[in-house]
């Protein structure tokens, strides 16, 4: 019998591993966490001290006024003694803005590789804590060419994304990331990163940030002359010319960011700060250079100022002196039309369909010129409208609030997920008329069209208050940007110039 139990127990023993093999886990797998490498010296290993280094570089940065929509930032990767007074000129930017994805490129120093190397999992860390990688993106980004993958050694002790993570912690909210490194800086290679950054991220608010120092161990004066030469090329958005000119270490990196905002319409470089580790915290015999810069494009993403009911906020463009238009809408009225272009929006994006609008008010069944805009933050995401009045006022929103959220082909569409983060504004157009001299143009009253055989663009008159232009400015951009024409095509005479006003009022979030 003693047997027989000895027998039964080790029978047991031998099999258990089969037995239990056949039920299923409950605890869910652990995300992987890429740990810091770099904590504790490229920057301070303590969270209060990381806090208070990376927030008082910004305090003494400056915000630029960009003119026009932020698409993306280059900033240096050193230790931050060295680089980060220059970094924090990029991150301030981010101030007030929101995006949902920030895009990493940076140089692998520690291992080369051929085609590009994206990290497409669980989180980054640092001392300000996790920062979740969107890998549904991530994972569209490497299935759009051969070359481009997972390589785990290329990140593990890569520094030049993870100095970027506590800037971006201490100036974006609710935001994941793509880490990607690349080290071939061939042009043919990152024209392949860069479109299928491009093809990927439709839908998505994105924000790309190339990781990248300048020259290297120069005297502090030929750094300066070397610098300026590369800070020049990255002026010109031309990756060629970078290529040709750039001294920089992490050149994939900003060939292949210049590619991707050249794709969503960037026209703009602007140097927000240049300083060398001879200015910071080293000696001016061997310097490393540093350099700040904005990427954007030609549209304008600033909100109104102004305020007025709980729930809309309304502006006239109305500079200091001038007489306000009187407002021909109510409260109640111009409430009504918001709902409707949210919720034409709402049943577009969910059944593919326009809703069934109806209206009693005899006001809003006239027919009016219209634009809808739509912005997220300060963030332009869609405007589209109709300059002459060819819709009742309520039909003719509902289309436009359609068509700026799914048309724009300036923009990605909205998607459902993306719409509750989104302001409706709508500005009502009063007819047009033709001007003899731009002496009748009155900047921030007058909207603008210019004409000229089938070239036409058009200006609300808030981008004037927007953009702060005087008039020529202001004309010479209408000329060149939306009607496709020459910049002072306006003063030809066979240019046909008309100007209106416009009532403007917007949701407040």
């Amino acid at each position: 019998m003693k047997k027989i139990t000895i027998l039964a127990i080790l029978l047991i023993v031998v099999l258990s591993p089969f037995l239990y093999a056949q039920v299923p886990k409950t605890q869910a797998t652990p995300k992987k966490v890429r740990r810091p490498a770099v904590a504790g010296t490229f920057y301070p290993g303590n969270r209060l001290l990381l806090q208070r280094q990376v927030d008082g570089f910004l305090a003494k940065a400056k915000k630029v006024e960009l003119e026009g929509e932020l698409i993306a930032l280059i900033a240096p990767h050193a230790g931050y003694i060295y680089s980060g007074p220059v970094a924090a000129y990029s991150y301030k930017q981010l101030e007030k803005r929101d995006f949902d994805i920030v895009i990493l490129i940076g140089p692998s120093h520690r291992i080369g590789f051929a085609g590009a190397s994206v990290y497409n999992h669980g989180s980054y860390q640092t001392p300000l804590g996790l920062v979740e990688v969107d890998s549904d993106l991530a994972d569209k980004i490497i299935a759009q060419d051969k070359s481009i993958r997972y390589i785990p050694q290329a990140h593990i002790r890569e520094h030049s994304l993870e100095v970027q993570l506590p800037f971006l912690q201490r100036t974006l909210k609710d935001f994941k990331i793509i880490p990607i490194l690349i080290s071939d800086p061939s042009l043919k290679n990152c024209r392949i990163l860069a479109d299928a950054i491009f093809k990927s991220r439709e839908g998505k608010n994105v924000l790309i940030v190339a990781s990248t120092d300048l020259s290297h161990y120069q005297p502090y004066s030929k750094a300066c002359q070397l610098d300026k030469v590369t800070l020049d090329a990255i002026l010109t958005l031309n990756p060629e010319e970078v290529a040709k000119k750039g001294d920089i270490c992490g050149k994939a990196a900003v060939l292949t960011t210049l590619m991707v905002a050249k794709k969503l319409g960037a026209d703009k470089a602007i140097i927000l700060k240049y300083l060398n580790s001879g200015d910071t915290a080293g000696p001016k015999d061997g310097v490393v250079g540093y350099g700040a810069v904005a990427i954007v494009n030609p549209v304008r993403s600033k909100t109104s100022k102004a305020s007025a009911s709980p729930l809309v906020r309304t502006s006239n463009g109305v500079k200091k002196g001038e007489k306000k238009m009187k407002g021909v809408y109510s409260k109640e009225e111009r409430e009504e039309l918001l709902k409707i272009a949210r919720d034409s929006i709402k049943s577009f994006l969910t059944t593919r369909k326009p809703p069934r609008i109806e209206t009693e008010n005899p006001k809003l069944k006239q027919k009016r010129g219209v634009f809808v805009t739509l912005r997220r933050g300060e963030v332009l995401r869609g405007c589209i409208g109709f300059i002459e009045p060819v819709f009742p006022l309520y039909h003719a929103i509902s289309e436009c609030a359609i068509s700026a959220a799914t048309k724009d082909i300036r923009f990605p569409p909205v998607t459902v997920e993306e719409l509750s983060k989104i302001t409706i504004e709508i500005s009502i157009l009063s007819p047009t008329k033709r001007i003899v001299s731009v002496d009748e143009i009155k900047m921030g009253i007058h909207g603008v069209v210019v004409k000229k055989g089938l070239n036409q663009g058009i200006f609300l008159p808030q981008v004037a208050e927007e953009t702060g232009w005087n008039k020529e400015e202001f004309l010479n951009h209408l000329c060149s940007g939306k009607a496709g024409l020459p910049p002072d095509a306006w003063k030809d005479k066979d240019t046909e110039i008309y100007i209106f006003t416009v009532e403007k009022f917007e949701e407040k979030k």
